[in-house]
């Protein structure tokens, strides 16, 4: 099939997904999805002469032509199904997609400050709260690219976080996504999450599944973080590497927030992330960190856009990259000082080790500097281990194999030192430790 079938398909997807929406079709949301839809059909999918995708061939992901997830073709897991996935029974508040679709069975939500709100989108909407539908698309171009179009025009469930004036939630909200089914399921998880003034939460957004086959997860999250208020992210993406995965993740500060992420990416055929963050008052600060570790013939492509759009903000970028096999890396960072956005102090670094002769990095650093009261610097590195570090260990009597490890998991473990939970920490420094030190003795 052509790229001009497969949006056909979509749209017809579409067609079928509005009869299946009775009354809701008059609300407001679906005005957003109306919007978009049409957006979508406007649009080409992403390609090689575009570029910001010149670096990443999307072709396999057309190849395909997904079925639209249905929340009564989901198969619930058993409990000890989800064991996997907990980080060690941490104590969290915390919420299961299925298929793109909340499950109440399966969550558990503990005591909250008042007011605050942890749950499912599609229940907020069909609540008709105010927070969710004014804000849900607020700082999002559904015409960015066609799949943040494909993912408004079918947005309908995923995590919805409100926390009020002051409020400060103790445990961190674990926000999982299963896919179960055995259909070619393309899944489209809408999160919303919005602080008040002075709040604070930790979030962990986890993406895995319990099924080998071909799957499409096509995601977007939105974050309004609000004047002084911390939002702090673990974006695991831990999904079998026969699916593909795009996401979009848009953070807007107001003065004085901070908003931090942690990327890691362990799983999926195709990755691409998207992760665009705007300061639009003064004081405000973002930290940006990643990791990809890929073999065989993955692709993991990430872009990140910091605005500086006000005076005084500071950002930090760290993205660290393990490539093996085939594989392929993608980073392209984005710095955008604005005129008038003076004092702002911004830095970005991107890492890579090649394992194999056969893996490939492309790595884009950018800065556009429009004020002149500025610090920004950037550097990009791509190579094999150091022979220095390795003598080192080898003049202590370890042996090449172990000491290509051991130096292996210390860098990728660099990144994985700033996570606050020492639960998630330590389970994906034990992923790191079985992938490149099982056979160190």
């Amino acid at each position: 099939m052509d790229t001009s079938q497969i949006k056909n398909w979509y749209l017809d997807l579409f067609k079928d997904f509005e009869k299946h929406l009775n009354g809701e079709k008059s609300s407001p949301v679906h005005k957003v999805r109306r919007n978009a839809i049409e957006t979508f059909a406007d649009l080409d999918f992403p390609n090689l002469h575009q570029e910001d995708w010149r670096f990443t061939d999307i072709s396999p992901i057309l190849k395909h032509t997904f079925s639209r997830a249905r929340r009564e073709g989901s198969r619930l897991p058993a409990a000890d199904q989800l064991s996997p996935f907990l980080f060690g029974g941490m104590p969290e508040h915390r919420i299961v997609f299925v298929d793109g679709f909340y499950s109440p069975e399966l969550s558990s939500v503990l005591e909250l400050p008042k007011g605050t709100v942890v749950g499912s989108l599609a229940n907020a909407l069909k609540q008709e709260n105010d927070t969710a539908v004014e804000n849900i698309s607020r700082s999002l171009n559904p015409g960015a690219s066609a799949f943040t179009a494909l993912n408004t025009a079918f947005a309908q469930d995923g995590a919805f976080i409100h926390l009020p004036k002051n409020a400060v939630v103790e445990q961190p909200v674990h926000i999982l996504f299963l896919v179960t089914s055995k259909d070619n399921l393309i899944v489209q998880p809408r999160n919303l999450v919005i602080t008040g003034a002075n709040s604070r939460v930790n979030i962990v957004e986890h993406y895995a599944s319990l099924t080998d086959t071909v799957y499409f997860t096509n995601t977007i999250t939105e974050y309004i973080v609000g004047e002084n208020s911390n939002i702090d992210v673990a974006n695991i993406q831990s999904e079998h590497e026969s699916a593909y995965h795009v996401a979009s993740t848009v953070a807007t500060l107001a003065a004085g927030a901070n908003f931090v992420s942690h990327g890691v990416l362990l799983g999926a055929s195709i990755y691409r992330h998207d992760v665009n963050v705007i300061l639009t008052g003064e004081g405000g600060s973002t930290n940006l960190e990643g990791l990809y570790l890929t073999r065989g013939e993955q692709l993991s492509d990430t872009h990140t856009m910091i605005d500086h759009a006000a005076p005084r903000c500071t950002s930090q970028e760290h993205f660290k990259g393990i490539l093996d096999g085939k594989s392929r890396g993608v980073f392209n960072g984005k710095i955008l000082v604005r005129k008038g956005a003076q004092q702002t102090n911004s830095y970005q670094e991107n890492r890579n080790i090649i394992l194999s002769n056969e893996a490939k990095v492309d790595t884009k650093p950018q800065l556009e500097i429009f004020a002149d009261d500025v610090k920004c610097s950037h550097g990009a590195t791509v190579g094999q281990l150091s022979e220095e570090s390795l003598f080192y260990l080898r003049a202590r009597g370890i042996g090449v194999e172990q000491a290509r490890l051991m130096l292996i998991y210390a860098f990728a473990n660099d990144v994985l030192k700033g996570i606050k939970e020492d639960e998630v920490r330590s389970e994906l420094a034990g992923i790191l430790s079985s992938r490149f030190l099982e056979n160190v003795s």
